[in-house]
């Protein structure tokens, strides 16, 4: 929220008495910056330009003086706003009503697609004085003759920069020309690009222009952090942190109202009290999941940019960014659903490697850094699953009446001869059979940001892997050198392999470095996990850990090496293609020929190969069947770009 004008008082803004009444009823005592600079601007009927982000009360801007000048006797519309979703029209026509609780007679209408007709027709015969709706329904309205705007006063157009992007500059447009020429105008937008300034030019008269700076913004009360993690472990993050943060109630933005379902899906399926929140939703329930999560009934939104806009919800504690905004701008309106109106609020942005450009955007925007974190590791879990255990069985020793159990236990410790403790083992033991209390460290492992941003340890590793050699033998014996012997997998034995052949060879410039850190990065699979390697002309074959997840394999399909992309099959696959190791030249770089084998070969015992710079220093997450590949966190779907 801004930090308010102590300098000035709604009092002394000039609100009508029955306004003022109301404000302070609500408790409000003092204006934020965009609130006491449009007010009085406002209330002169003057056109009004607003920039402003999410959440720094421009609601209570632009409806407090347009209040003040409403004629209740009048039963006619006289002030439209227009959003760009109907959440956010519920939000504006709610805090409209309830400033203009002192007004007798007032009536508001918020009008959007998705509610019945029937039922705004007959509100609409009630001559409400404040219209809030959507483009889309509005037209609807004026074109069935059942919204007359000619005795509209002034026209508001919230989060207009929204409402252009969503496609609604010909629907604006046409309701200004069927509105009076003689109107006032307010238009508030969070950015100013040039559409936006092209409506002010042609919309507005003699505008006053007021711009909060960023400064001010709410982004400054929010904490945030971001996490790097790759795509497939995504899942065992965000699940560890909602384990791990005391939270409210948190929203998780995704980019897709698919993803908003399958995400739901799988934290339901994980215990969490989860539902999604996207524009497939009828009205009735997208209020009704709304209204829940208010109640207490859910924790957990799964929720789209456009879903989520004129959210205000006073439980969200946090926001988690699953998918990175791809437009930086919409990383504010995001995280701007928490640490409203003052209150405490956390932001977690989840990072994929190759997304840092679009991290470092966003902190350009915010013109601040947001602060690296490491994933919660095993332990720190560990540890919290076993102070909850020991809280409920404290609870339970204090809150329960378990004579039965005692007694039930006595008898089968003296009928089967057992100790009482070994009997609580086996009983804390199924008891957590669902959530185990000593969790593996398997699944991840922070992120070796030193492997992308130090250049003196690229300079260290480059001399041994990256020098030239002179001749196709040399580069055989170069290749020879790294991928010739591998140290098996540590815990998990070694690990049968399967050939695979990628359509990216020496025409490509494609070297083994470049191959290793494509598929770690792609695949979550460490690169010591991957084996021998051999460079043809126009293709490869790579040695990988049999198991590879279905999901996996189609995204590698996809991943792009030299600029040209993996398109991944098994070698013997096709017909014609030459299996692993028999009849190739040995100046392609090969190794010496045994034939085919009839099983892959294990690692062997030796120094472990590095990944190089593209590659990734995570573990593979060796899974419940011991495989290297993360079975756990891989998506069920097929992954999206």
């Amino acid at each position: 929220m801004d930090t308010p004008d102590t300098s000035t008082s709604f009092d002394e803004l000039g609100l009508s008495p029955a306004i003022a009444m109301a404000v302070r009823d609500l408790g409000y005592e003092s204006p934020t910056a965009i609130q006491s600079q449009c007010i009085p601007h406002l209330l002169a009927g003057r056109d009004l330009l607003g920039q402003a982000q999410t959440g720094t009360g421009k609601t209570a801007a632009f409806a407090l003086p347009l209040l003040s000048n409403i004629d209740p006797d009048v039963r006619r519309p006289q002030l439209l706003v227009l959003t760009p979703t109907r959440e956010l029209a519920l939000q504006v026509a709610e805090a409209f009503q309830g400033y203009a609780r002192n007004l007798k007679g007032f009536n508001v209408l918020p009008i959007y697609g998705g509610q019945a007709y029937g039922l705004q027709l007959s509100q609409l015969k009630r001559n409400p004085q404040v219209i809030v709706g959507t483009p889309g329904r509005v037209m609807d309205h004026i074109r069935r003759g059942t919204l007359q705007l000619d005795g509209i006063r002034t026209l508001v157009l919230d989060e207009a920069d929204e409402m252009l992007n969503m496609g609604f500059a010909e629907d604006i447009d046409w309701i200004f020309d069927q509105a009076p020429a003689e109107r006032q105008v307010a238009l508030f937008s969070a950015t100013m690009p040039p559409a936006i300034r092209r409506v002010a030019q042609d919309r507005l008269v003699d505008p006053v222009e007021v711009r909060i700076e960023a400064d001010s913004e709410t982004v400054d009360t929010i904490d945030q952090h971001h996490c790097v993690v790759t795509r497939f472990h995504k899942l065992d993050v965000l699940t560890r942190i909602l384990e791990l943060e005391p939270f409210d109630g948190m929203l998780i933005f995704v980019r897709t109202k698919n993803t908003t379902t399958e995400l739901s899906d799988k934290l339901k399926a994980h215990g969490f009290a989860a539902e999604p929140l996207n524009g497939d939703m009828n009205q009735e329930m997208r209020e009704r999941t709304v209204e829940r999560l208010k109640q207490g009934q859910l924790d957990i939104l799964v929720a789209t940019d456009v879903a989520a806009r004129g959210l205000d919800v006073e439980r969200i504690s946090h926001v988690v960014n699953y998918d990175i905004p791809t437009d930086p701008s919409a990383y504010v309106h995001r995280i701007g659903r928490t640490g409203r109106a003052g209150r405490a609020g956390r932001a977690i942005l989840l990072v994929e490697p190759r997304e840092r450009g679009l991290l470092r955007a966003i902190e350009r925007i915010i013109r601040r850094q947001v602060p690296a974190m490491d994933p919660p590791s095993a332990a720190a879990l560990s540890e919290t699953r076993i102070d909850r255990f020991t809280q409920e069985v404290l609870k339970t020793l204090t809150e329960q009446d378990l004579d039965f159990f005692y007694r039930l236990l006595s008898r089968i410790a003296q009928e089967q001869e057992v100790e009482m403790m070994d009997i609580a083992a086996a009983l804390a033991y199924l008891g957590q059979l669902e959530r185990p209390l000593e969790v593996q460290e398997d699944p991840i492992r922070p992120y070796r940001r030193e492997r992308d941003d130090s250049r003196a340890e690229r300079g260290r590793r480059e001399p041994r892997r990256g020098r030239e050699r002179d001749g196709d033998a040399g580069r055989g014996d170069r290749q020879d050198e790294r991928r010739g012997n591998q140290r098996p997998r540590q815990g998990g034995g070694d690990a049968d392999l399967v050939s695979y052949r990628i359509e990216v060879g020496h025409q490509h410039g494609a070297t083994p470095r470049e191959i290793v850190g494509a598929i770690a990065n792609e695949s979550g699979l460490e690169g010591r996990y991957i084996g021998r390697i051999d460079i043809q002309t126009d293709h490869s074959v790579v040695d990988l850990p049999e198991g590879m997840p279905r999901e996996i394999f189609k995204h590698l399909k996809r991943v792009y090496v030299c600029g040209q992309p993996l398109r991944i099959t098994l070698a013997d696959e096709a017909s014609g293609r030459r299996s692993w190791g028999a009849g190739r030249d040995a100046g392609d770089g090969g190794r010496d020929s045994a034939g085919p084998r009839a099983k892959p070969p294990r690692f062997s015992e030796g120094p472990r190969r590095q990944g190089g710079e593209g590659g990734s220093s995570r573990r593979p997450s060796a899974g419940r069947d011991g495989k290297p590949f993360n079975r756990d966190a891989r998506p069920r779907r097929k992954p999206r770009d």
